[in-house]
């Protein structure tokens, strides 16, 4: 083209080359990999982490082994760098479960019981049986009567002794205080079912802190806002 038509160019020769260089960039630049191996999911991790902490004593052999049993591939120098940037030594090394962790635990296994009072309008005085499972705080109210003697309490034991052998885990100790209601036909029934009898030492309302704390609580949100006629 004649130099006096130069000027009909939309674009300099500066900016043509710097776009051919870009077409030749992205036709011959490949994806560039980081180099090892890919990094795990964040679900596997936190698995990883959690089974070094639940078992202080399994290596990292084994975490893996396990994993491999569910079916999730994942190699122990693998498992050794996750527990590593967490914190977490080599089996024998790493710190056992802590306080809450430990009482979570054994919460599993543990039931308690008590009696809470409920005055009626009319004055008449009922007390209710209840049980509560330490590890959900799931209350069952096994019933109410003016007269808690000893066989019905039992009853109520056997009442509710009944849905324990359903369980995929059922408990092993059963905590109460040592009220004369809980008799020892009562112990009796959840003994015949294979728990432990815990009985509190005298005086100490905080051995049965989970049982007194939902007494405390039905007083303050249910029986101190509506008057109760009677037992029904």
């Amino acid at each position: 083209m004649p130099r006096l038509r130069w000027s009909s160019f939309f674009v300099t020769p500066e900016t043509l080359l710097r776009w051919h260089r870009e077409l030749v960039a992205r036709r011959w630049t490949y994806p560039r990999e980081r180099p090892g191996r890919p990094r795990i999911g964040g679900e596997l991790r936190e698995l990883v982490l959690r089974l070094g902490r639940e078992n202080p004593r399994w290596g990292y052999q084994r975490i893996a082994g396990e994993l491999a049993s569910l079916g999730l591939s994942i190699s122990a120098t693998t498992v050794r760098k996750v527990l590593r940037e967490a914190g977490l030594g080599p089996a024998g090394k790493r710190g056992g479960p802590s306080w809450r962790e430990f009482i979570r635990g054994q919460a599993q296994s543990m039931l308690a019981c008590d009696f809470f009072t409920v005055d009626t309008v009319f004055s008449r005085r009922l007390y209710v049986l209840f049980f509560i499972e330490l590890a959900t705080r799931r209350v069952h109210l096994a019933g109410a009567t003016a007269n808690p003697n000893a066989p019905w309490v039992a009853q109520q034991a056997r009442n509710f002794a009944w849905s324990l052998a359903d369980r995929p885990a059922p408990p092993r100790f059963l905590i109460h205080d040592r009220d004369s209601k809980f008799s020892g036909a009562f112990d009796e029934v959840f003994r015949s079912e294979g728990l432990e009898i815990v009985t509190t030492p005298i005086q100490a309302p905080r051995a049965n802190a989970y049982a007194e704390r939902f007494v405390g609580t039905v007083r303050r949100e249910c029986l101190d806002w509506i008057l109760i006629v009677g037992r029904a």
